[in-house]
């Protein structure tokens, strides 16, 4: 079909914006104009905006814009089509026809939907009558609330071959074989696919049932039947519970996904209805890509037992091909044997809440799985290790993320078996008891195998302080020449200006600020060390200015901040690796003292970012 412009103008401008709106928005009149809390991001004072006159909203907090289509997707999780058609129907518009056979394939969706439709409210008239007793008392065992029960429209199919098909047979047999609700086998008359199960309807973004899930309440196998493929239904593209938690994580900001439905209804109730769980399948490239639509790191709550474990390593692999920049997974791992409704019944929502707030990213999972797969007591079997990691960054198409996988996992290689002892004794910070602050902070040291190590992101803005600190006090540079020739920038001007330093420093002896500059100023690296010395974002007491007749001490303690600097910041790969360490060993022996050294060490890399924050502070008392 073809939507004209005017077409698609003429259905903006017969919907009326605040009206479509103020159906899940609290809002309230302002002059010419509605306001309200935004539903985007959480705020306690009205930001968003709606303008009827113009036909669009807007949020001065966090930028949202757009108009009743737009809303329809972007709030209620709508397809562009679903959303254009929801809007038509309401402003009693034709949405143009598609050619015939397209629409010979909408008008037998349409059938298949009203089919499903009947066996839902089928289904739930069951659970309410007699036969539904034993449905009612598991999910009451379970502890499903009533609510629950109705908002998640929980139904039960009677032990029976046929009640099904006769109780709708007005929509013929062919339409409930094509629901999938009949099974057809050649020289029987078809039967009622699900038998004695508690029944779970799953629905399309719109909110439409478009398939079930059937539970046994008996003994019998599988424990859980899912309707088969159909025109309405792909379970490898279909996530359960998609139509509440895409407008939930507008709220939130993230989608947990759980293994089965029953663990998405159990979340929900505990508060969580940012959930999702896929149907029967591991989480599959087509789920990842709809998920990665709302959020751009989806957290997976697989169960602690061994089967959920490998359900998570399985999406972690087939998410490796399709990674792009910002979008990835993240992980939690729940107690051995327990699913989120046990932890949630058992300790309550606050601690699955604690789980979620410091999930694991895919690297650090696939790491682990990897290292956990065999005992590494062998050259051969630590050999494997290496190669299956470098197997898996093979399989990601992105060369610059591919990139960055390879040195992770190089760095922890070599954190694991070629720098164990140094990473005992040096690449470990204790703090000192009694001292806000260390008074020695101890640089990583790569070893010949690692050549250099990336700084970026964070540690590269500190990095222009500490290269800024340098072109200051040049005379510094020849004492930190071995973490210095360690060092690789992402930015490959900053780069060239650090080779640059380290050459000098190298031919000259004795070097001060103006000197060098002069000798910088033949190089391309001129423009970016002035740049450096006019730089004002970062604080430091070594970036600042010095009067000719600064006082002796003045200067020491710059010097002896900028050795620190530059130590706090080469330092962090040996911290990052033993704590990697720490929690690899807290997750293989879950003991007292295995936590205690985690939480050591993650104290200690705060330290390492407030110990940055304070040298940022310092005042020029001495």
């Amino acid at each position: 079909m073809t939507l004209t412009p005017q077409w698609l103008e003429e259905l903006r401008s017969r919907v009326t914006l605040s009206t479509l709106i103020g159906r899940t928005v609290k809002i309230q009149k302002a002059g010419r104009e509605y306001k309200a809390c935004c539903p985007f991001h959480n705020e306690k004072s009205p930001s968003f905006t709606i303008n009827d006159e113009k036909g669009f909203y807007h949020c001065f907090g966090c930028g949202a814009h757009g108009d009743a289509i737009s809303w329809m997707t972007e709030q209620r999780g709508l397809g562009f089509m679903d959303a254009v058609k929801d809007l038509a129907a309401e402003a009693q518009m034709e949405v143009p026809a598609p050619d015939p056979r397209a629409a010979q394939r909408q008008e037998t969706r349409a059938t298949l939907h009203d089919v499903m439709a009947a066996a839902q409210d089928w289904f739930v008239a069951q659970f309410q009558g007699s036969d539904g007793a034993a449905a009612r008392d598991y999910l009451k065992n379970r502890g499903i609330s009533e609510s629950t029960i109705r908002e998640f429209g929980f139904g039960f199919a009677p032990d029976s071959r046929g009640r099904l098909k006769e109780a709708l047979s007005v929509h013929g047999v062919d339409q409930l074989i094509e629901a999938g609700l009949l099974i057809k086998v050649d020289g029987k008359d078809p039967y009622d696919r699900f038998r004695g199960r508690l029944m779970i309807p799953i629905r399309d973004p719109r909110g439409r049932v478009i398939a079930f899930g059937g539970r046994i309440l008996g003994d019998g196998e599988p424990k859980y039947l899912n309707s088969p493929d159909t025109p309405l239904f792909d379970k490898g593209r279909t996530l359960y519970n998609l139509d509440k938690a895409s407008p939930a994580s507008r709220q939130t900001g993230r989608i947990l996904v759980v293994e089965g439905y029953m663990d998405a209804i159990a979340l929900a109730q505990a508060g969580f209805a940012d959930v999702v769980a896929p149907l029967g399948t591991a989480l599959t490239e087509h789920q990842i890509e709809r998920i990665w639509k709302m959020v751009e790191a989806p957290i997976l709550c697989f169960d602690g037992d061994n089967a959920g474990q490998k359900a998570a390593m399985r999406a972690a692999l087939r998410a490796l091909p399709i990674l792009r920049p910002s979008h990835s997974l993240h992980f939690i791992s729940l107690p051995a044997g327990q699913d989120p409704d046990d932890l949630i019944r058992s300790d309550g929502a606050h601690a699955f809440a604690s789980l979620i707030a410091k999930p694991q990213t895919l690297d650090d999972k696939i790491w682990q799985v990897e290292y956990d797969a065999e005992p590494l007591n062998t050259p051969e079997t630590k050999a494997g290790l290496k190669k299956r990691l470098s197997d898996h960054v093979r399989d990601i198409a992105d060369q610059d993320i591919a990139q960055h996988y390879r040195q992770e996992f190089h760095e922890r290689y070599q954190a694991a078996f070629f720098a164990q002892k140094d990473n005992r004794s040096e690449g470990r910070f204790t703090p000192n008891k009694g001292r806000k602050f260390p008074s020695k902070f101890v640089s990583y040291k790569p070893l010949e195998e690692t050549k250099s190590f990336l700084i970026e992101g964070y540690d590269l803005q500190i990095a222009k302080g500490i290269l800024g600190g340098l072109i200051r006090h040049p005379c510094r540079i020849s004492s930190h020449f071995e973490e210095l020739n360690a060092i690789k920038l992402a930015d490959s001007q900053l780069q060239m200006l650090l080779g640059e330093l380290i050459n000098v420093a190298m031919r000259k002896e004795t070097l001060d600020m103006q000197g060098l500059l002069t000798i910088l100023e033949k190089t391309d690296c001129y423009n970016v060390a002035k740049g450096l010395l006019r730089a004002d974002a970062l604080n430091f007491t070594f970036n600042r200015k010095m009067p000719d007749d600064a006082p002796s001490l003045l200067i020491e303690r710059a010097h002896k901040d900028l050795a620190e600097a530059i130590k706090v910041v080469t330092a962090r790969p040996g911290l990052e690796a033993a704590l990697a360490e720490a929690t690899r060993r807290y997750m293989d022996e879950l003991t007292e003292e295995s936590q205690a050294e985690q939480q050591r060490l993650r104290e200690a890399k705060q330290l390492f970012h407030e110990r940055l924050v304070e040298l940022t502070q310092i005042d020029d008392a001495v």
